[in-house]
């Protein structure tokens, strides 16, 4: 299984550099698994920086995907998952959602580049 963070849905809608590393995750939308909290991040950016029709697009190319809801008992691994790695709460929630599946987490962020079962590609 895989997650592919916001960054990186991010970098392949916007055809950056780095968007070939995200590419073998996203052609297999078998093992695609997608937190909620990405939705909400990737639809907000690409609403801000261009157009509705876009961003909503965008959210259904997502939903090819597995949509994991976040529900109390991933909130409260993603809470301890928080402190554990100083991270912001909604990588703490990707990041309970890959545990959760088992999935690499594929990524340009560098909040996740030390941790375990994480593919990051730092940002060109």
């Amino acid at each position: 299984m895989n997650i592919v963070d916001s960054s990186g849905w991010l970098a392949y809608f916007a055809d950056e550099l780095n968007a070939k590393h995200f590419l073998p995750p996203l052609n297999d939308s078998t093992k695609l698994v997608v937190p909620t909290v990405t939705i909400y991040e990737v639809f907000k950016v690409i609403l801000r920086e261009s157009c509705e029709n876009d961003a909503l697009q965008a959210v259904m190319a997502m939903q090819k995907g597995t949509v994991v809801d976040l529900k109390a008992p991933l909130a409260i691994v993603a809470s301890r998952l928080s402190l554990e790695h100083n991270l912001p709460m909604a990588d703490s929630i990707i990041l309970a959602t890959a545990q959760e599946f088992n999935a690499i987490l594929w990524t340009q962020d560098a909040d996740f580049k030390d941790i375990s079962n994480v593919k990051y590609f730092p940002k060109k």
